[in-house]
C-alpha cells in the first residue's frame, strides 16, 4: 500500500515510527544502515500514518466538472471536426459528434443557441465549434457545449458525396421521369438487408400486419462495411430474378460512414437499372443517400418502406364489402328482371294458346278458360 506523507520531517517521521529511537534523534545526527532502512520502509508500509483520501464517484465528477468550467482555456475554445451522428430531437436541441481521425468528441447546441445558428449542420460537413468544455455528470462524460460554429471547409466524405451526386444527376440516374408506379397489391415482396439487424425484423412485422396475402422474399446482404456494396447489388439481382413485384432496399440509422455503401456508384447504379421498382429506407428521415435519389420511392425509415410498398388490409376489407353490396344489388336486381320478364312471358303464351281458343268455344257464356283463370290467380287477380 502507498500512502502519502506531508508535512513530516524524516527526524519526526522516524519518532513515530520508532519511538525508542527518539532520544537519539534529538540529541545526535542518526545514520541508517542498509538493514535498518528496509526495516523503517518495512513499518511504514505496514503502518499508514494517514488516511487517504477517499471520494464518491459524484464527489469525483462534480470536482472535475469545476476544474474544467474554471479553466480559461476550456471556457473559451472553437475546436474544428468533422460533424457525425447529428441528431435533432423534438425538444430543439441538437446533439453531434465532432470527430478527427484519432478521437471524438460529443457536443451539445441547446434550443435557444440552435434557433440563432444559421449554418445547416449535416453529417460530414468540417466546421469550426465555438463554446465550452464541462463534464456530463450523469455519464461521466465531457462534451462541447456549443453556441456558434462556422464552415471549416467540407469533410472528405461529404465532398465526394456531392461530387457523384452531381455527376450521375448529370447522367439523368435521378430524372423524376425514370420513376415507376408501385403495385397496387403485390403477389412477392423483396427485401434486401442484414439479417440480424432490427430493420428487417420491423419490415416484417409491419408487412404481417398490414398485407398478409404477399409472399415476402429476403436476400440477405451486409449493409456496411467493404463488402456491402458488391452484396447489395447481389442482393438486388437475386430478387429480380426471383420475380418480386417490388424491393424494399433497407437498413437502420448510423453516421455519413455507416451508411457509405448507399452511396456506393455500383449500389446506386444498380438500384436505377432495376426491372422492379425500389423502395428505400436507409436510416432515420433526416438521412439522405444516393440510392435515395434513384430509387423509384424513398422512405423516411425501414418500416415506412414496408408501409408505402403494400396497402392495408384493414382498407382490402373495406374494400371487398363495398364490392360484394354492389354484386348482391345487381344480382338482386338482375334476378327481378328476369322474374318479371318470364311472367310477362307466360302470360303472353297462356293469351295465344290455342287450348283457350277450344276451350271458348266449349265453355258455358260467362265461363273463363281454365288456363287463364289460373294465370290470372298467380297473379294475384280474382
Amino acid at each position: 500500500m502507498l500512502s502519502i506523507y506531508k508535512n513530516c520531517s524524516l527526524h519526526s517521521l522516524l519518532a513515530r515510527v520508532l519511538p525508542n529511537l527518539q532520544p537519539q534523534i534529538k540529541t545526535a545526527p542518526f545514520r541508517l544502515t542498509l538493514p535498518r532502512k528496509a526495516v523503517i520502509l518495512n513499518l511504514m508500509e505496514q503502518i499508514p500514518l494517514f488516511t487517504p483520501l477517499s471520494l464518491t464517484v459524484s464527489d469525483l465528477t462534480r470536482y472535475l466538472r469545476q476544474l474544467m468550467e474554471s479553466d480559461d482555456v476550456l471556457r473559451d475554445v472553437w475546436v474544428q471536426g468533422e460533424i457525425s451522428n447529428i441528431a435533432r430531437p423534438s425538444s430543439g436541441h441538437i446533439y453531434f459528434t465532432l470527430k478527427d481521425q484519432n478521437a471524438a468528441l460529443k457536443c451539445v447546441i441547446w434550443k435557444t443557441n440552435a434557433l440563432r445558428l444559421r449554418l445547416p449542420l449535416q453529417n460530414g460537413m468540417a466546421v469550426e465549434a465555438h463554446g465550452y468544455i464541462s463534464l456530463y455528470e450523469r455519464d461521466g462524460a465531457y462534451q462541447l457545449y456549443v453556441d456558434a460554429a462556422r464552415m471549416a471547409g467540407e469533410g472528405l466524405l461529404y465532398q465526394e458525396f456531392m461530387r457523384l451526386k452531381a455527376r450521375l444527376e448529370a447522367e439523368g440516374l435521378f430524372d423524376p421521369e425514370r420513376k415507376r408506379a408501385l403495385p397496387a397489391r403485390p403477389r412477392r415482396i423483396g427485401i434486401a438487408t442484414s439479417p440480424t439487424g432490427a430493420a428487417l425484423q420491423d419490415m416484417l412485422n409491419t408487412l404481417r400486419r398490414r398485407y398478409p396475402l404477399a409472399e415476402v422474399l429476403v436476400a440477405p446482404c451486409a449493409v456496411q462495411g467493404e463488402e456491402a456494396p458488391l452484396q447489395i447489388v447481389a442482393a438486388l439481382g437475386a430478387l429480380d430474378r426471383l420475380g418480386a413485384d417490388v424491393i424494399l432496399l433497407a437498413r437502420g440509422g448510423g453516421s455519413l460512414e455507416d451508411l457509405w455503401a448507399f452511396n456506393d456508384e455500383r449500389v446506386v447504379r444498380a438500384v436505377a437499372a432495376s426491372r422492379v421498382p425500389v423502395v428505400t429506407g436507409v436510416g432515420h428521415e433526416t438521412d439522405f443517400t444516393l440510392c435515395d435519389f434513384a430509387a423509384d420511392l424513398r422512405a423516411p425509415t425501414p418500416t415506412g418502406a414496408a408501409v408505402l410498398a403494400t396497402p392495408d388490409k384493414t382498407d382490402l376489407l373495406n374494400e371487398l364489402n363495398g364490392t360484394l353490396r354492389l354484386l348482391d344489388g345487381a344480382f338482386l336486381d338482375g334476378l327481378d328482371l328476369r322474374r318479371r320478364g318470364l311472367h310477362e312471358t307466360v302470360g303472353q303464351l297462356e293469351r295465344n294458346s290455342p287450348r283457350d281458343d277450344r276451350q271458348r268455344a266449349f265453355a258455358p257464356a260467362g265461363a273463363q278458360p281454365a288456363g287463364r283463370a289460373a294465370a290470372r290467380i298467380r297473379r294475384g287477380h280474382p
